[in-house]
């Protein structure tokens, strides 16, 4: 079973390359910068952010001590159990459910029927990031 897992963290402890929840939907951090306390009170950080299913730019400013979710992204094997055009039909190995997402642009024409490969989710977002091996 798929789960939504996240934990909290402070925006400036975040660093580009991690993860983050905003609108709860799940994004990659491309920058954090972090403003110097002012007269009244304290520093503010802007956070930028691309998301990891939907590629679209995400920007948040609060302060930098605030608590954000982390969401934890369940990375798993699936496999190919047939190539529909541009998309692909997975199989779960443990629980032998199946989904279909589209085939990434450097995939495409690489897949074959019956291959592993390295899936990751998060609630119902999910994407094909490689290939096993």
């Amino acid at each position: 079973m798929w789960h939504l897992e996240k934990r909290q963290s402070e925006i400036k402890d975040l660093k580009p390359g991690s993860f983050v929840l905003i609108d709860e939907i799940p994004c990659k951090v491309d920058s954090v910068q972090i403003s110097r306390p002012g007269k009244h009170g304290s520093s503010k950080a802007r956070l930028a952010a691309s998301g990891i299913f939907d590629n679209q730019k995400r920007i948040i400013v609060k302060p930098a001590g605030a608590k954000i979710d982390v969401p934890i992204i369940e990375k798993k094997s699936m496999q190919v159990i047939a190539i529909i055009g541009s998309n692909v039909q997975l199989m779960d190995l443990v629980d032998f459910t199946t989904t279909e997402v589209p085939i990434p642009e450097e995939l495409l024409g690489q897949l074959t029927e019956g291959e592993e490969v390295l899936v990751w989710k998060f609630g119902s977002y999910i994407m094909l990031k490689g290939k096993k091996g």
